[in-house]
C-alpha cells in the first residue's frame, strides 16, 4: 500500500478550516461525540395498542453495534417499573430533544450494582436489526480505579423526561465512598449538580473516557416522598397533568458508580456470553418483614473479609479512614437506601450518599465509609434511611489525640491448635464441634470484666462473662463448642469490655473438615451437552473445540446453610465477565449444581475460569480452554482519536447528496480486498449522509494509521483510495467537503 496524506488531492477533498487550537478542538470534538453517544431510555408498558412510559433515564452507547450502559432500575421490569418494552431515543439535531429511534433488550444486568447493559435489537417500528450492522457513535470506558480527588469531570445526560436536549454538568471529584461490593472506591463522589433523570448517563475525564455512571433510585414506596413527573396523557382527557401516570425521576445525584464495575457486563455482552444458574439473581430473596438497619457502630478500617478491625467511639485528629457498620434485615435489590451525614450540624455531601438501590444480601452486616481521605475535626452524625424512612443514627467525634483506652481488635477465626493458634483461612471454618477465635488486646487492666458473645444466624448462641487476667497487651483466644456439632450457617462474635462493644466479626461455618480448612465444593468440572439434563451425566472435559455453543460446569456441595452469601465469578483470559453475590438457596448438601455458559453463536476461543467465593475468600476454582485458548484481539474497541465529519455535494449543482455511504477500511485491508469480500469485520468506521449531505463517522480516526476509503452513492461515480492517513500535523478541525460526479 502506498502512503497518501489525508489532504491529498487524490480524494478530491477540500477542507474547511477554522482558527482554533488543536487541544481545544479535540475537547470540543470529544464532547460532541459524547453527546451523540448519550441516549434517552424509556421503559414502556403495552396497554392495548398504546405504549405507556413507566420509567425513564439516560444511557451511554459503549460499542458501535449498539450496546448501552445504564442503570438497572430504569430498565428491569419490577413493581416500580412494570414496562416490558425498552425504547432508545437519540439526539438527531444538536440542541433539540431526543428522537425515539430503536428498541432494545437487556443483554446483561447486575441489580445489586444497579447497572445494566442493553443491546439495540430493533428499529422503532419493530423491524429486526441484524447483529453488528449498526455503526453508532460510542465512548470508551476508563480505568476508574485511577481517578483522583479534585479531578475535573464532565457529566452528560438528559436533564428532563424527554422534552429537553442533552445536558452537561461539570464538577470535580470530591471523594470516594467504600462498600463491601467495590471496596474503597465503590462510589465516586462529585460536586457536579446532576438531576435524577441523568441517572444512567455518563461522567467523563478530560480524555473523553467514561469514568462513572451517575446513579440514584427514586423512592417509590412512599408516594409523598416520590419525585415524579407526568409524561403522557394516559387518562386521555386531552391534558398532561397530575392526573396522569407519574414517572419517578428521583432527586439530585451525588454519586457515580465507577465505570470499571460495568466492564464485566460489557465484556460478557460483547462476546455474546450468558450465564444461566438454577437461581437467577433476585430469586433468592424471600423478604417477609420490613427492611431495616440496626446496631450501628464505627470502625477505623476493614479487613479482607469485609469485617471491622475494631470498634471505636471516637477518632483522633488527622484520621483518614472511617467506616460505619450496621446490621441489615429483610433487604432486596429493589430496596432503596440512603446515608445522610452532617458535620457540626451542617450537611456533608462528601460523605453522604443519595438514595441508591441495595447491593447486599437479604440479611447480614454492611459498611459504608471512606479510606485515604482526610476527615476534618468535628461532631459527625450518620443517619441511614430505608425506602425514605430513617432507620438508625450514630454519632462520632473526630479531633484531639488518640485515646489509650482498653481495646480489642483484629478477630481471626480458625481451628485452634495445641498452642491455641487458629488455623485455616480466617473467616470460613468447617463444621465440627469447636470453633475458635484469636484477637489482639491493648491497654487492658487485670480485674476488669469482658464478655464474649456468640450468635448463630442472628440468635444468641453462647455468652461467656470473664474477669481479665492476661495483662495489658498481647493476643487472646476464645471459642465455642457443641457436642452435637456446630450447624452450618453464619456465626458472629462480639467482644465487650466493661459493657462496651469493642470488636465484632462474622464467620461462616460450612463444609466438611479437611485439616484446618472447609471442604465445601468438590468435583468441580466442565462438560458439554446438548441439554441441561444430558449435562448432568456427561463426562468431564478439559478442553473444548471452537464450535461449541454451550459449556457446562457442575459441582457437588456439602453443608452450606440457607442464606449464606456466596459469590460466583466467571472470567475469560483473566478478564471477569460475570459476577453475582447471592444468598445460598439450595439444599444444605447435594450434587451437580449446574451452571450453563452459552453464546449467541458459539463460545469464543479463550481460557475460561469459574470461581466460588465465601466471605471474599476463594473456596473452589476450575479452568478450561476453548479453541486456541485465547480471545482474538479487537482492533476496533477504542473510541479515542480525531472525529471525522463533513458533507458530500453534487459536483454540478453543489447540493447535498443524501444516502451516500462513506466507508473507512481498517489498516490491514485494501479497497480491492474489501470490494472482493465485502466483510463487515474489515470496516473501521462508516457513515451515511443525511438529507443535507452531512456525515460523521461513527468513531474517531486514529493518528498515524493507514486506512482505505470507499465513498459510494447510487447514480454517482464512486471514490476509492488506499493509504489514507491522518498525522499529528494535520490541521484541525477535520471537516471535509467532498464532491461526487454523476455517472
Amino acid at each position: 500500500m502506498y502512503r497518501t496524506h489525508i489532504l491529498a488531492a487524490i480524494l478530491l477533498f477540500s477542507l474547511s478550516l477554522f482558527p482554533i487550537s488543536v487541544d481545544a478542538q479535540q475537547q470540543s470534538q470529544d464532547l460532541d461525540r459524547i453527546q451523540r453517544a448519550t441516549v434517552f431510555i424509556m421503559q414502556a408498558q403495552n396497554v392495548g395498542d398504546e405504549l405507556i412510559v413507566t420509567c425513564v433515564g439516560s444511557g451511554t452507547i459503549v460499542s458501535r453495534s449498539g450496546l448501552i450502559i445504564t442503570n438497572a432500575h430504569n430498565t428491569l421490569q419490577d413493581t416500580a417499573c412494570p414496562g416490558e418494552t425498552l425504547i432508545v431515543a437519540m439526539t438527531i439535531t444538536p440542541g433539540e430533544p431526543p428522537v425515539p429511534k430503536y428498541r432494545a433488550e437487556i443483554a446483561q444486568a447486575d441489580p445489586g450494582l444497579d447497572l445494566a447493559l442493553l443491546r439495540i435489537t430493533q428499529e422503532l417500528d419493530g423491524r429486526l436489526i441484524e447483529g453488528n450492522s449498526l455503526a453508532l457513535p460510542f465512548v470508551e470506558l476508563a480505568d476508574s480505579g485511577t481517578t483522583q480527588l479534585d479531578q475535573t469531570i464532565t457529566v452528560v445526560g438528559y436533564p428532563g423526561i424527554g422534552s429537553e436536549a442533552v445536558g452537561i454538568s461539570r464538577g470535580t471529584i470530591i471523594g470516594f465512598t467504600a462498600e463491601p461490593r467495590g471496596a474503597d472506591k465503590a462510589w465516586i463522589k462529585t460536586s457536579a449538580v446532576i438531576p435524577g433523570t441523568m441517572s444512567g448517563g455518563g461522567a467523563y475525564n478530560q480524555q473523553g473516557q467514561l469514568i462513572g455512571i451517575p446513579t440514584t433510585a427514586p423512592i417509590t414506596v412512599l408516594s409523598t416522598d416520590t419525585t415524579c413527573q407526568p409524561l403522557q396523557d394516559t387518562n386521555r382527557d386531552g391534558l398532561v397533568n397530575s392526573s396522569d401516570i407519574c414517572i419517578p425521576v428521583g432527586g439530585f445525584i451525588n454519586g457515580l458508580r465507577p465505570a470499571s464495575f460495568a466492564q464485566p457486563l460489557l465484556r460478557g455482552a460483547s462476546l455474546g456470553l450468558a450465564v444461566t444458574t438454577p437461581d437467577p439473581p433476585g430469586s433468592q430473596f424471600h423478604r417477609t418483614g420490613t427492611p431495616e438497619f440496626k446496631n450501628l457502630f464505627f470502625a477505623p478500617s476493614v479487613n479482607e473479609a469485609g469485617m471491622p478491625t475494631s470498634v471505636i467511639g471516637s477518632l483522633p485528629a488527622g484520621s483518614t479512614g472511617l467506616y460505619l457498620f450496621f446490621d441489615y434485615v429483610n433487604m432486596s435489590p429493589e430496596t432503596v437506601y440512603e446515608l445522610r451525614v452532617t458535620t457540626n450540624g451542617i450537611p456533608n455531601p462528601t460523605f453522604s450518599l443519595a438514595p441508591v438501590r441495595w447491593s447486599g444480601g437479604e440479611n447480614g452486616i454492611w459498611y459504608i465509609g471512606s479510606a485515604n481521605q482526610p476527615w476534618a475535626n468535628g461532631v459527625y452524625e450518620f443517619t441511614l434511611f430505608v425506602n425514605g424512612v430513617a432507620s438508625g443514627t450514630a454519632r462520632l467525634n473526630i479531633g484531639g489525640s488518640a485515646e489509650l483506652s482498653p481495646s480489642f481488635r483484629d478477630i481471626v477465626f480458625g481451628i485452634l491448635d495445641l498452642r491455641g493458634n487458629p488455623l485455616g483461612n480466617g473467616f470460613v471454618l468447617p463444621t465440627g464441634n469447636v470453633a475458635g477465635a484469636r484477637f489482639i488486646f491493648q491497654n487492658m487492666e487485670n480485674g476488669i470484666e469482658w464478655i464474649s458473645l456468640w450468635y448463630y444466624n442472628g440468635v444468641e448462641f453462647s455468652r461467656q462473662t470473664n474477669t481479665w487476667n492476661a495483662g495489658a497487651n498481647g493476643d487472646m483466644t476464645t471459642s465455642i463448642q457443641a457436642e452435637s456439632g456446630l450447624l452450618p450457617g453464619t456465626y458472629r462474635l462480639e467482644l465487650y469490655i466493661t459493657g462496651r462493644l469493642a470488636a465484632k466479626s462474622d464467620l461462616v461455618i460450612a463444609g466438611a473438615q479437611q485439616g484446618a480448612y472447609a471442604d465445601i465444593f468438590s468435583n468441580l468440572h466442565f462438560t458439554a451437552a446438548n441439554t441441561d439434563l444430558e449435562a448432568l451425566t456427561a463426562a468431564p472435559i478439559s478442553n473444548f473445540p471452537s464450535t461449541i455453543g454451550n459449556l457446562y460446569t457442575l459441582v457437588d456441595w456439602q453443608q452450606i446453610g440457607a442464606g449464606t452469601l456466596w459469590t460466583m465469578r466467571w472470567s475469560v483470559d483473566d478478564d471477569t465477565f460475570y459476577e453475582q453475590v447471592v444468598p445460598w438457596s439450595q439444599p444444605e448438601s447435594g450434587s451437580n449444581y449446574l451452571v450453563r455458559l452459552s453464546a449467541s453463536t458459539r463460545i469464543p476461543d479463550g481460557t475460561y475460569r469459574v470461581e466460588f467465593l465465601i466471605n471474599n475468600l476463594p473456596i473452589a476454582a476450575a479452568e478450561t480452554q476453548v479453541g486456541i485458548g485465547q480471545l482474538p484481539i479487537d482492533r476496533f474497541a477504542q473510541a479515542g482519536g480525531v472525529q471525522f465529519r463533513g458533507k458530500i455535494l453534487d459536483a454540478d449543482t453543489r447540493a447535498g447528496i443524501p444516502g451516500v455511504t462513506f466507508i473507512l477500511i481498517g489498516e490491514d485491508f485494501s479497497v480491492s480486498e474489501f470490494v472482493e469480500e465485502w466483510n463487515q469485520d474489515m470496516i473501521f468506521a462508516l457513515a451515511v449522509t443525511d438529507q443535507n449531505g452531512e456525515f460523521e463517522l461513527d468513531r474517531p480516526v486514529q493518528f498515524d494509521t493507514l486506512y482505505s476509503v470507499v465513498i459510494a452513492a447510487d447514480g454517482y461515480l464512486p471514490i476509492t483510495a488506499d493509504g489514507v492517513e491522518i498525522t499529528t500535523e494535520t490541521e484541525l478541525p477535520l471537516y471535509l467537503t467532498i464532491y461526487l460526479t454523476r455517472d
